[in-house]
């Protein structure tokens, strides 16, 4: 019989608080980090020597190609031997920011793309390097013009930040599953769980719609 017990939420409302500390930390940190990241890829995806192609597109086509978990495990697992030791909290974001940045990465040179290239070429003539031209000009109209896209992924690296349970990372999934095991209720402890990233990603989803209307009317 499933039963339901609202108690457990009180019992182990500090727990409940500290993993959602963590997953809105981890998500946060993550999100600046892979929106950085992103954008450096995205422009080597783009610039004007192979080389730099070469390393963008290998970058994404590797990372968006293989699991989360192996890539947080790399960073877990992988760099201990190499005398790098990371706990679980650091593994885990960092991992989370290598692989939303493959990502974001594709959104941004779809974005820089999308901008008429006789804006680059106007700023080019008027003096402006190939690296002011990016990023005075360039990027943030791209920025823009992805930032629906952008939120998107922001409500994906939420949920995925339910990977560092898998490496202690003391997120909300970690404490979830340690109240499970003390209280052997896991239709309870669950279904909190999955309110509490309810009550991130469901104003986060209101927030990418709302700004995707007001592009819309700019645009």
């Amino acid at each position: 019989m499933l039963t339901f017990d609202i108690n457990v939420l009180f019992d182990h409302s500090d727990r409940f608080r500290e993993g959602l500390l963590h997953t809105v930390q981890a998500s946060v940190i993550a999100l600046i980090g892979s929106f950085i990241l992103g954008a450096i890829i995205a422009i080597l995806r783009i610039a004007p020597f192979k080389w730099l192609n070469w390393i963008g597109t290998v970058y994404v086509e590797v990372i968006r190609n293989i699991p989360l978990l192996i890539v947080v495990l790399f960073f877990y697992l992988g760099l201990p031997t190499l005398g790098i030791p990371l706990d679980g909290f650091v593994s885990g974001t960092l991992g989370l920011t290598v692989y939303t940045a493959s990502f974001i990465a594709e959104a941004i040179r779809a974005g820089i793309q999308s901008v008429p290239k006789g804006q680059f070429e106007a700023a080019r003539s008027s003096g402006l390097s190939y690296n002011q031209t990016m990023i005075s000009i360039i990027l943030p109209q791209a920025i823009k013009i992805v930032l629906p896209a952008i939120g998107n992924q922001f409500i994906n690296l939420v949920k995925n930040s339910s990977v560092l349970a898998i490496v202690a990372g003391l997120d909300l999934m970690y404490y979830s599953d340690l109240i499970n095991s003390d209280t052997f209720l896991p239709i309870t402890v669950y279904a909190i769980t999955a309110l509490l990233y309810l009550i991130l990603t469901v104003p986060l989803s209101f927030l990418v719609l709302y700004m995707e209307r007001r592009l819309s009317k700019t645009s």
